[in-house]
């Protein structure tokens, strides 16, 4: 949830380095920031409350050091407060953290550690306390390893101490990648914050350690040894981690898309025949992920239905332990995650091998966690995606789940040519006329305090994608249901003029919804249209290309546009939506 970042090299002003290359990761958490950089035997620490994209780099300025590490936090425990701010120092002030993570017994070890000067809420604190104790009776290193023995919870953290050049980081259950420069290291929640420096990466797996000094040293915490760790390039360029001309992530994210499905589809073929002979021959197929990833799941249960005439059952990630009753060494287990290091994803996976069965995976990330612990995982390589709201990680999601499904029925080539089609009808979409009307729209409905999203087969998920979407940066209260669904209670909410939104395919259940929207509107509701068809209910048409069983990928841009725009013109952030962060690293 946090975003850490922190550098040891030749560069003399680490503390503006480090403050750079945090605003690059102000997607992961923004109540509050800090910094603190080492010079002359000296650890000296500066945060604020508030957005580091608003704050002045003034104080990091000629501080002449060569190490510093930073943190953007999303609060878990206490308050946002400057005191509550990271980094956070020990009592005795030769300790400093940063961490992302919960620490499950803080309480417990904080009555153990005694009375202390406790200047936070916050159970990072707790960590830089046990370090400066055990370092009373031991070197920094080995007190930092000995501290990770006490901790229960998931975590990520960087530690300096005063008397030594060394930079400590550890991770049990949250990312933390160490980017390898000529001569200097960075270590980050997520690799844009070093992407313009290099593109060499290690990945810490869980309960590894780090020490860098002159090189970086790597340790398993379990057995207290030496153990080497395997380079990965990143293919991820600099610009596309920024947002050019646009005016914010999320749109130049959904723009991003004319190219993005045919990014996701470009896969080694033979992988992806060899996955879905897989997936044929086992039994008891499940599909899992969360929020978003998890509508693209449900979507992928009716592709794999219509497709391929295949069973195969969804839960989301938060839920599917409870189902381990259903999991044999036979099963296997399709996950999605954009980020790779979803916390409930993990667990799923986690339950699933304990009962022998196989995982693949599909993330955006190379080399994170999910993806090193699958059995196979496919990368679905729509690039860097900063905006909170996740929208061409989406539809690349979709795109591969749709290939893979066509793949299962013996159909690859088949399926290759559809994506293809829709690839460059997005394409021909996305133009600024096209933009222009459903900012319209969007002028139209922006005073609604209620909006409904319907759909039906494989656009029922993209239904309730709709209203994620709407809900995360406009505030709106949006829901979206079943359109068959409408008679059994939602349509006792229709008032005069409640916006309506319908997701229509040119399919076998058009006619069922064209019914459920004509009901909408006797009631009086004001539909908005997302079809390749004009139809007298419609009070708005957005206008989307015919593109089959791929329906749900075009018909859901107009929604994230539409998200979009309903966002800005109340004066909102739609890249920061209040109380939420880009990747769910906690429980």
């Amino acid at each position: 949830m946090c975003g850490i970042f922190a550098y040891k090299g030749h560069q003399t002003e680490a503390a503006k380095l480090v403050f750079d290359g945090l605003k690059k990761l102000e997607y992961r958490g923004y109540d509050s920031w800090g910094v603190a950089w080492k010079k002359d035997q000296n650890i000296q620490v500066h945060k604020q409350v508030g957005k580091i994209s608003e704050a002045s780099d003034e104080p990091l300025l000629d501080q002449g050091s060569s190490i510093a590490m930073s943190h953007s936090r999303w609060a878990t425990h206490g308050g946002v407060t400057q005191e509550n701010a990271h980094p956070h120092v020990s009592s005795d002030g030769k300790v400093t953290i940063i961490h992302n993570g919960i620490i499950e017994n803080y309480q417990e070890l904080k009555s153990e550690l005694g009375p202390h000067n406790f200047t936070s809420d916050t159970d990072t604190e707790v960590i830089a306390e046990l370090i400066s104790k055990h370092c009373k009776e031991m070197d920094f290193e080995s007190a930092v390893k000995k501290s990770t023995e006490e901790l229960e919870g998931r975590y990520a953290f960087i530690v300096m101490h005063q008397d030594d050049d060394k930079l400590i980081a550890a991770r049990r259950g949250s990312p933390l990648i160490l980017g390898v420069g000529d001569g200097e290291f960075f270590l980050a929640s997520d690799i844009p914050a070093f992407l313009q420096y290099t593109q060499q990466v290690n990945y810490l797996d869980d309960d590894q350690l780090v020490v860098i000094d002159t090189e970086a040293r790597f340790y398993d915490l379990l057995s207290d040894s030496e153990i080497e760790k395997r380079t990965i390039t990143i293919d991820w360029t600099e610009e596309e981690a920024q947002k050019g001309d646009y005016d914010h992530f999320m749109l130049k994210e959904i723009m991003d898309q004319k190219d993005t499905v045919m990014r996701a589809i470009n896969q080694n073929e033979e992988e992806i025949v060899k996955i879905a002979e897989y997936i044929k021959n086992s039994s008891g197929v499940f599909l899992s992920g969360c929020g978003t990833a998890g509508k693209v799941c449900m979507a992928g249960k009716y592709f794999f239905s219509v497709i391929s005439e295949k069973h195969v059952s969804f839960a989301p990630s938060s839920e599917f332990p409870i189902y381990h009753h259903f999991l044999t060494p036979e099963s296997l287990l399709i996950v999605i995650s954009q980020s790779g290091e979803t916390a409930d994803v993990l667990e799923a996976m986690n339950v699933a091998k304990e009962k022998g069965a196989k995982v693949l995976s599909l993330v955006n990330v190379q080399g994170s966690s999910i993806a090193r612990q699958s059995d196979f995982s496919l990368l679905i390589n729509a690039g860097p995606e900063k905006a909170v709201a996740s929208t061409k990680a989406a539809t690349s999601q979709l795109s591969l789940l749709l290939l893979i499904a066509y793949a299962v029925a013996g159909k690859l080539d088949e399926g290759k040519k559809l994506l293809i089609e829709t690839a460059a009808m997005i394409n021909d979409m996305l133009n600024p006329r096209y933009l222009e009307f459903i900012k319209e729209v969007a002028d139209e409905i922006d005073h609604a305090e209620n909006a409904y999203i319907i759909g039906k087969a494989a656009n029922y998920p993209m239904a309730l994608e709709a209203a994620i979407k709407i809900q995360e940066v406009s505030y709106i209260h949006a829901e979206g249901f079943a359109a068959g669904e409408l008679k059994h209670g939602p349509i006792a909410l229709i008032t005069e003029g409640t916006p309506c939104i319908s997701l229509i395919a040119e399919d076998e259940v058009k006619q069922d919804i064209i019914n459920n929207t004509i009901e909408l509107k006797s009631r009086g509701a004001h539909i908005i249209g997302v079809s390749a068809f004009r139809h007298e209910s419609y009070d708005h048409w957005i206008r989307v290309p015919d593109a089959g069983v791929a329906s749900p990928i075009v018909n859901l841009i107009p929604i994230q546009l539409l998200a979009y725009y309903l966002s800005t013109h109340r004066g909102l952030n739609p890249d920061m939506p209040r109380n939420l962060a880009k990747s769910v690293t906690v429980k």
